[in-house]
């Protein structure tokens, strides 16, 4: 049976940004900037390249909760160390990657690594809330902290670059990351020429983010650095091309069909649900974790 072309429905710019607490500048590009369905996907934050002056004392977002999804924290420049109220901490360098459950509850904090501060530099992250099932919503706490050195790595032909498999399968080679619903998560490091092929379900909600460089997509559209590159719902087959030497992040996921109700850190199903969640974020059933 032929496939059929996963066709470009926008090429997005990114939005006006925002400080999430002193130390991330992001483009949200949903839920907020563009009215798309991303689903397992709710939210995108995409720090675009800045440069941090050389700080004593850490920027960062102090203690807070969340409940009812997945954090994933993807690094391209600077370092971000972070603490959870499960006892999980770390830092997170470039190319690697945090993928934090909060499920049932957690506290957490994340702010740039004390190197980094002190040296300054350029700074430039990813981070996706991912959707839980509702059967799924109240589980335990997980941390899966990712090394860039550990991806899986799948060569492209003609030294056209590499694609890192952080969660899914490319070419039966199969991501690190453990996820509750069928979700493909890649970089694609391509040198300039490099070419990749991409097979989706229709159904799947996917976009790709130009972390850098510029590339074609599908042999018709040109997208640059910081487009989001979002794709319809009628084929499978994207193919991508590099314009010069390139980063692009390519998210794809099977869409939960449940109801979402959202209120700040948490993300649930229902109304009830979210009282209850602040009801227990208030009586300190999220744990403890200093400031």
């Amino acid at each position: 049976m032929e496939t059929k072309t996963k066709e470009v429905a926008n090429i997005l710019k990114a939005p006006a940004p925002n400080m999430v607490g002193d130390g991330f500048r992001v483009h949200n590009f949903f839920p907020s900037g563009y009215e798309i369905d991303m689903n397992p996907f709710f939210l995108m934050d995409y720090g675009s390249k800045i440069e941090f002056s050389a700080r004593k004392e850490p920027r960062g977002v102090g203690v807070h909760p969340h409940r009812g999804f997945e954090t994933v924290t993807i690094a391209y420049h600077g370092a971000v160390a972070h603490h959870d109220s499960s006892g999980n901490s770390g830092i997170i360098y470039p190319g690697d990657i945090q993928w934090m459950t909060a499920a049932s509850g957690i506290l957490h904090k994340e702010y740039h690594e004390q190197a980094y501060s002190l040296a300054g530099g350029p700074f430039q992250m990813v981070q996706l809330w991912v959707n839980l099932p509702a059967k799924d919503k109240m589980s335990k706490p997980k941390y899966q902290a990712i090394k860039q050195a550990d991806l899986a790595t799948f060569t492209l032909q003609d030294e056209g670059g590499k694609i890192e498999i952080i969660a899914g399968n490319y070419q039966g080679i199969k991501g690190n990351a453990n996820t509750f619903t069928p979700i493909e998560l890649y970089n694609a490091r391509l040198n300039k020429g490099g070419k990749a092929n991409f097979n989706f379900a229709a159904n799947f909600n996917t976009g790709f983010m130009v972390i850098e460089g510029s590339i074609k997509v599908n042999g018709e559209d040109t997208a640059e650095v910081n487009n989001f590159i979002h794709f319809k719902n009628d084929g499978e087959e994207i193919s991508i091309e590099a314009l010069e030497n390139s980063i692009v992040l390519i998210l794809s996921g099977e869409p939960i069909d449940e109801p979402i109700f959202q209120y700040g850190p948490f993300l649930m199903n229902t109304e009830s649900e979210i009282e209850i969640a602040i009801s227990d974020y208030n009586h300190g059933k999220f744990g403890y974790l200093e400031e």
